[in-house]
């Protein structure tokens, strides 16, 4: 019942984020005034259907504008969902980690991470570092603008939700395709497959939006909560966790997306969502 209770979550996010219908038939970006608002999860500002814009996109245009000002609303917006929600909002409001999700569900055997490869997770936070943040930042053309170095060179998501539908729609672009949008439909394919296999890859290992939320894991007011007086330390919660996580040790790891499977799977009812109350591991 929760893992189809977070489905219809899902999936409810996910339409009212790309609500403008008339966008895919008519194969143009929304612009009215609600792109001017950042929604909480990873989803395309040129997807036709976008009722928002992607916080990651919102950031990079800021850092990498002719004249760059700080942008207090971004930051505090980040900070915001962050600090209420942690990574609950990879798990239940990303489109792009439900699309993940359903490719997962395609029945081929699975891949379970290493140890020796848990060292990728933090990739993910070498590209907000470089990507984000410094080559928009210093990779500027000769009108002074920095490139939205994420979004053009590496999102999978926005070239799902935005260069795809874009050029189906649009002979003017079909006709203009070079190798960069080969490479970025490459990413994509490549992400797609992986993600069959291996449980969200894009979220766990390349996701920029993904590491900032998972720094207020540890701090979030909606957080897991293990009692340690029912627990046993029997570790069946581990064993059911798509991420590897040791949910019994340390139930508000950084790479924890909230899914709720082992607050399901624990026979003791040991772990219990802890919202508005203080957080204590």
């Amino acid at each position: 019942m929760g893992n189809f209770k977070r489905k219809i979550v899902q999936f409810t996010a996910a339409v009212l984020t790309n609500a403008n219908l008339k966008g895919f038939i008519q194969g143009k970006i929304y612009k009215g005034n609600t792109k001017r608002i950042c929604i909480p999860g990873l989803n395309c500002y040129s997807c036709p259907g976008a009722l928002g814009s992607c916080p990651i996109g919102s950031l990079q245009s800021v850092i990498g504008g002719k004249n760059y000002k700080f942008s207090y609303y971004i930051l505090g917006f980040l900070i915001f969902f962050g600090a209420l929600f942690g990574r609950f909002i990879c798990g239940w409001l990303c489109p792009f980690g439900l699309v993940q999700d359903l490719l997962y569900k395609i029945s081929l055997p699975k891949v379970k991470i290493s140890k020796r490869l848990q060292i990728l997770k933090y990739l993910k936070y070498v590209i907000l570092l470089v990507f984000v943040i410094i080559l928009p930042m210093f990779w500027v053309n000769s009108v002074g603008m920095g490139d939205p170095a994420f979004c053009k060179y590496i999102c999978p998501a926005g070239t799902l939700e935005g260069g795809i539908p874009l050029v189906i729609m649009n002979k003017a672009l079909r006709v203009s395709l070079g190798f960069l949008f080969k490479w970025k439909v490459t990413i994509l394919i490549i992400n797609c497959i992986l993600s069959i296999i291996i449980f969200r890859p894009f979220c766990r290992f390349i996701c920029p939006l993904g590491a900032i939320y998972s720094l207020f894991n540890p701090i979030s007011i909606y957080s897991y909560k293990v009692d340690s007086e029912k627990c046993t330390n029997c570790k069946i919660c581990s064993s059911k966790c798509k991420l590897d996580i040791e949910v019994y040790k340390k139930p508000n790891s950084l790479e924890c997306i909230r899914c709720g499977e082992c607050i399901k799977a624990c026979p003791q009812n040991a772990i219990k969502v802890n919202f508005l109350t203080k957080n204590k591991e």
